[in-house]
């Protein structure tokens, strides 16, 4: 106990100080050379993403820069991946806008804080799920779950900015349901503002056209000067089109979220932080995955966590709102030729720098332009094939992500009960599978193999029969072994020997090993022996520390399906036919 104490506070010391792994590498030059272009390089697209990303939000843009100030910098610092950028990202940012619906009425002012509390829940959360070691609960959150709700959170994201694009007064808060706000943008499109509508489509034809044409260039930067300039120009304003306006000067100060709770508002606050804080982690931990076999770093899902966390809970304290790893700017930090984490510290400084004195030059940026950011930024998410590469592999998960797409839409902006409504389904249906795995009898194939008899056309022996059971045993599929097996011998009335090949078999619960003592009790009564051949070392002694190994006697369990085979020849002799299981016979040869 006391050895497994020091470990995991030792660990926990480990966990505070992962920057020692690069920091050093800064004394080369050339690491931090590289590192600077490209914390600059991710700097020029976050500066504009994030401002967009705050009023998808809900929030001010410059809330935004908040979120990009030191988050950024403490994600780096204590997460594993070298090159993942941290910072206000789609998702995240809209399932934050949708926990905070309710409290819209309440004004902005209220709004910034709970987000801000929200972010801190979050930190919180993943914090404490990364030094527990418990990185392994985002796997609940499978994959076709993911693919289903980005597809659907997406189509949600991109349909809530076409009001500022046609320069609507329509807003997504104002309804219950996403589809009842896609039904009022519909309808009060003969409303479009001319003015707003031009500049909206100029600016996302603009960065449609550079990320085709000129990918490399920073586009977002661009379409946002152009437009800015545009604005101001022709005063933008004046002319009825909405910009962003003051954007306070400054850097954000400590300041811990001061709301009033009740136990449904924390209940509530607390179960969304934890679907926000898996499905930003999610995200985060796939982008760092997909570099670190690129750049064969050691990447920790448990670290990663805590980078997150403490990312998230900086993020909370210091007036921002709910942060994840960005898959568009971990590419661009990637492909900068980023080394170490300090590359995202150069991108919080230069954040800092326009927080301290660029400021006053985003007041004339349309609100048009952000929103076309945002729709480009998501677009890319909605993407069908790994729907339908989910269905082919199977069917079930096609069925998971499809549901989950379908209940996301539908409950939106209640984004939480779509997830939940995935993870649920997919749990069950994984049950419903491992209620009746593959059960076969084997027999000798032509290329020297045992394989599935019925499958290939194999001849079976009518005294002898060997199944295999492709399957962990447990109380859910006891029945279904139980039952297959009867069955199987009621078939073969001259059946003397039945071998249960336990090899695909990787653990037994007490429910299962009960059944296995029952079946060998049934056999025996009618005459037929009953081995059992190729059992793991862990479930062979959880049957010798449960007796079932004595009782059903332990020379009666084998290492191969053949020393099985040889001792029934052995004790029966020509009472049984072992050809089959010995040698190719096809279907019919006897």
């Amino acid at each position: 106990m006391g050895s497994w104490l020091l470990s995991f506070l030792h660990d926990w010391k480990d966990r505070f100080t992962p920057y020692k792994d690069w920091i050093g590498e800064l004394r080369n030059p050339d690491v931090l050379r590289a590192d600077s272009v490209a914390g600059l390089t991710v700097a020029l697209v976050l500066i504009p993403q994030s401002m967009a990303y705050a009023q998808l939000a809900g929030l001010p843009p410059y809330i935004g820069l908040y979120a990009s100030f030191l988050p950024v910098m403490v994600a780096a610092m204590f997460g594993s991946s070298r090159q993942l950028g941290t910072g206000p990202v789609a998702m995240v940012s809209l399932m934050s806008a949708a926990a905070m619906q309710p409290y819209a009425a309440l004004g902005p002012e209220t709004m910034v804080v709970y987000s801000a509390m929200l972010a801190l829940m979050i930190g919180v959360f993943q914090l404490s799920l990364g030094l527990m070691r418990l990185g392994v609960m985002v796997d609940f959150l499978s994959h076709p779950v993911v693919i289903g709700f980005t597809n659907a959170g997406a189509l949600i994201i991109a349909t809530s900015q076409l009001p500022k694009i046609f320069g609507l007064k329509v807003k997504a808060d104002q309804f219950e349901h996403a589809y009842e706000f896609w039904w009022a943008t519909v309808a009060s499109l003969p409303d479009t503002d001319l003015i707003t509508f031009v500049l909206g489509a100029f600016a996302l034809i603009t960065l449609m056209v550079l990320k085709k044409y000129a990918p490399r260039l920073p586009g977002v930067l661009i379409t946002v000067v152009i437009t800015t300039i545009l604005s101001w120009a022709v005063d933008y304003k004046a002319l009825g089109g909405s910009v962003i306006g003051v954007v306070p000067i400054g850097l954000p100060s400590f300041s811990l979220p001061e709301i009033s709770f009740d136990f449904k508002t924390l209940s509530s606050m607390a179960i969304t932080a934890a679907i926000i804080g898996l499905i930003g982690f999610v995200e985060a931990i796939s982008i760092a995955k997909a570099m670190a076999s690129q750049t064969r770093q050691r990447l920790s899902a448990n670290q990663e966590l805590v980078g997150q966390g403490l990312g998230n809970m900086v993020s909370g304290l210091f007036q921002g709102y709910a942060v994840s790893g960005s898959f568009s700017r971990s590419a661009v930090n990637f492909a900068a030729g980023a080394q170490t984490g300090f590359s995202s510290v150069v991108t919080g400084l230069l954040v800092a720098l326009t927080l301290l004195f660029l400021t006053p030059l985003l007041y004339h940026l349309p609100q048009a332009t952000l929103a076309a950011v945002i729709i480009m930024a998501v677009i890319n998410l909605i993407k069908i094939s790994p729907i339908k590469h989910a269905w082919k592999v199977e069917p079930h998960d096609g069925v998971v992500a499809v549901v989950t797409f379908a209940a996301t839409l539908a409950f939106a902006p209640h984004l939480d009960k779509g997830i939940l409504l995935g993870v649920v389904l997919s749990l069950g249906l994984f049950l419903y599978r491992t209620m009746s795995p593959n059960l076969v009898e084997v027999a000798r194939h032509e290329d020297g193999s045992m394989r599935d008899a019925s499958a290939h056309g194999l001849q079976t022996s009518e005294t002898v029969s060997v199944y295999r059971f492709d399957g962990d045993l447990y109380f859910a599929n006891t029945g279904y072994l139980e039952g297959k097996l009867l069955n199987n011998v009621a078939k073969k009335p001259n059946l003397k020997v039945l071998v249960l090949d336990m090899e695909s078999i990787d653990q037994v619960d007490s429910t299962g090993e009960e059944m296995l003592e029952k079946l060998a009790d049934r056999l025996r009564s009618v005459g037929v022996e009953f081995y059992i051949a190729r059992a793991k070392l862990r479930v062979y002694e959880a049957f010798q520390r449960s007796g079932l190994a004595r009782h059903i006697g332990e020379d009666r369990f084998f290492r191969e399906r053949k020393y099985a085979l040889a001792h029934a020849k052995a004790l029966l002799g020509d009472a049984i036919d072992i050809e089959p299981l010995q040698r190719y016979m096809p279907a019919g040869s006897k």
